[in-house]
């Protein structure tokens, strides 16, 4: 169901609604970013039955026309199980400085998974102003302490930091990692590291090349036996990283390929016919994003899976032109080691509780993600060297 509100002295209307597809896809994509994470991957998200989270999806419209587009979510948390390992550390230095902060329910522009993204087209300053004010709404009614703008980039700087000036702090959050892929093959790769790190990645090739033979399979989709496989090892990892800000049901890997058919690959590394890694990855044009990996544990350690998901990955770029390799948060310092960049987030968060606003702010300012992620903080300071 969409619920419409106008604006006053404004002519602008939004729209909100809970599922992605109450809304023309036509009228999304005419204003969201082009990216990856978009009308058909939230489909994916609606259709995957995740309990964790309340979607909702916000539309701008100047009479008939779309200006403007974003999704939120609402998250209650409970900071034993919900949040990912720094996150979770973070918001639990808050909650002993502030009890009553993180009781409460957190309204977010944003996602659960990947960076937070908003699209305007024309008059973006009153776009972003009516899309906060609804926000504002929507956190009201639900009663929610807090209101976030998470995981935005660099770019949205313009948008989102007038904020400051209406109660909300900006911090850093998790930064994400990124490669540019500019070698003509994974020798050119490796002359680009340090003398150090292209050593250690050699011993390492050459001891799994020598000892066993791993089998590499590219799919788009995936068939029922082998995806309890793939979503066992999933679980595997989340439970052994603590790396869950969001725990995916299996329909999400089984509905993603359909939705996307062409922009999903999965990897699957096999040892003596049994799986032992896999990768989900998403796929443009001349783009990839490493989504969700998992290990088996027995022999990943043993046959340095991790670097070999790197080399064929890379690889498998480098032959299809893929320009941008994407690994997102967490496991900092190997993948700088790799070679990937830090690529900034910010979040900008707002306690809608004006008496404690101003410790909350404080509090913000801070606690940074780096102290409580020490390979965050190592790989910052050698980035930075």
């Amino acid at each position: 169901m969409i619920v419409s509100k106008r604006h006053k002295r404004s002519s602008l209307k939004t729209k909100v609604t809970r599922k992605i597809t109450d809304v023309p896809a036509g009228d999304w994509n005419k204003v969201f970013p082009d990216v990856l994470e978009s009308y058909d991957f939230f489909r994916t998200l609606d259709e995957s039955n995740l309990t964790q989270f309340s979607f909702y999806y916000l539309m701008v419209y100047e009479r008939n026309s779309p200006v403007g587009a974003t999704v939120c979510f609402m998250l209650d948390y409970s900071l034993d199980t919900s949040i990912n390992g720094p996150l979770r550390r973070l918001t639990n230095s808050i909650k002993k400085a502030a009890p009553r902060v993180f009781s409460l329910k957190t309204f977010i522009c944003g996602m659960p998974i990947g960076q937070g993204r908003l699209g305007t087209s024309g008059r973006t300053e009153d776009v972003i102003k009516v899309m906060v004010r609804r926000i504002e709404q929507i956190a009201k009614k639900n009663k929610a302490a807090v209101i976030a703008f998470k995981d935005f980039d660099s770019s949205y700087k313009g948008m989102l930091d007038p904020l400051r000036k209406h109660g909300f702090t900006r911090f850093d959050s998790l930064p994400t990692t990124e490669m540019n892929v500019r070698f003509r093959d994974f020798e050119d790769y490796l002359k680009s590291l340090s003398a150090a790190n292209r050593y250690d990645l050699r011993r390492k090739f050459k001891k799994v090349d020598n000892k066993v033979k791993i089998d590499l399979e590219i799919t788009d989709g995936l068939d029922e036996d082998v995806l309890k496989d793939v979503y066992k090892l999933y679980l595997d990892i989340v439970e052994k990283h603590d790396m869950g800000f969001e725990l995916l049901p299996v329909e999400f890997f089984r509905n993603i390929s359909r939705n996307m058919a062409g922009r999903v690959k999965f990897f699957l590394w096999k040892i003596d016919g049994k799986l032992a890694a896999f990768l989900l990855c998403l796929v443009s044009k001349d783009m990839l994003i490493d989504y969700y990996v998992g290990l088996d544990y027995e022999v990943a350690y043993k046959y340095h899976l991790y670097f070999v998901k790197f080399r064929d990955v890379l690889n498998w770029c480098m032959k299809n032109d893929i320009k941008r390799y994407e690994m997102g948060i967490t496991g900092y310092e190997p993948k700088r080691r790799l070679g990937f960049e830090l690529i900034p987030l910010y979040l900008y968060v707002k306690l809608r509780n004006r008496a404690l606003r101003p410790v909350f702010n404080l509090i913000c300012q801070f606690l940074k993600f780096e102290n409580f992620d020490p390979s965050l903080k190592k790989a910052k300071e050698r980035q930075a060297s």
